[in-house]
């Protein structure tokens, strides 16, 4: 029998849901919170992933570990944390994983320096998230949008540097009551609102890409928004370049920071980025203008042609 499946229902958030719920120690629990069997859960899960619930849960729990233990997390705290009842059996565990010992220091790698083969792709992404990589299928590198993304970070940083010489209560002032650009985003009816949304939408998935803390929301006059914008434009540059390099558009990211996870294609999320982005400097363009200051377009043909001929 086919199970139906609502339009729009994220299977893969429904299926790590129950995998790897913090309360979820046992097959049992993980199939009474999907309402199945244990049986019928465990076969469902090894269809779709490739993998039986138990072994994904335990594998991303030792990735979790690795990267626990990279920040300097003691061995014994881990060892509880990933769900065992002895520091002796997750030693034994994740020598046998990782091909050495917990207690051994090993610095902080990249991205995936914690991950372990896996046959569906799913990781543990830090602090509290998973990566899935997009696997054969996914597309190859692409130019263009690293060079939309380049645009738009020097462009932002135009239009901070141009915001600066206006006075306070221009910066401030309301010029659109109730716009929202975006529902969750809140109102931006000012150009202070819409030039610290720019900044704030880059740090936001910067840090989910980067595996850190939410980040804390800064001051918004345009020298604060300056300094805030250099700090991420280039570490968010090179993860669009990586990502290009590595033909990684498929790959996705499950943010358990959301309630409840959603599951974002990386594709999809520098889109994002880009299409909000856009809209937002042309809206501060538009408010410039209002205020008297002489802005350009933002054309990134004439931006590009500026770049290789200076």
């Amino acid at each position: 029998m086919t199970e139906e499946v609502p339009a729009g229902r994220d299977r893969l958030r429904e299926l790590l849901d129950a995998v790897l719920d913090e309360d979820n120690r046992t097959l049992a629990e993980m199939a009474g919170d999907a309402f199945a069997s244990p049986w019928h859960f465990s076969r469902q899960v090894a269809r779709g992933a490739g993998e039986s619930p138990v072994a994904l849960r335990r594998r991303v729990e030792l990735e979790r570990a690795a990267w626990q233990l990279q920040q300097g997390a003691r061995v014994t705290d881990v060892a509880f944390a990933a769900g065992y009842e002895s520091v002796e059996g997750f030693s034994r565990a994740f020598t046998r994983a990782f091909g050495h010992a917990p207690g051994r220091r090993v610095p902080p790698a990249a991205r995936d320096g914690h991950w372990l083969p896996a046959p569906n792709g799913i990781h543990f992404h830090p602090p509290t998230s998973l990566w899935v990589t997009g696997g054969e299928g996914a597309r190859g590198g692409d130019e263009v949008t690293a060079l939309l993304v380049q645009h738009a970070l020097d462009d932002t940083r135009a239009l901070l540097e141009t915001a600066a010489g206006l006075a306070a209560e221009e910066y401030r002032r309301p010029r659109a009551a109730g716009l929202e650009v975006l529902p969750w985003d809140g109102p931006e009816e000012s150009l202070a609102a819409v030039l610290e949304h720019l900044v704030w939408t880059t740090e936001v998935w910067l840090a989910s890409v980067e595996g850190a803390d939410h980040p804390a929301r800064g001051a918004d006059d345009p020298a604060a928004l300056l300094a805030r914008h250099d700090d991420a434009a280039p570490r968010w540059l090179a993860f669009v370049r990586d990502v290009s390099r590595r033909g990684a558009w498929g790959d996705r990211l499950v943010d358990a920071l959301c309630d409840p996870p959603e599951t974002f294609v990386l594709g999809s999320v520098v889109a994002h980025v880009l299409t909000f982005g856009a809209h937002r400097r042309l809206l501060a363009r538009h408010w410039l203008r209002a205020a008297g200051v002489p802005v350009d377009s933002g054309d990134p043909i004439e931006w590009l042609s500026r770049r290789t001929t200076t």
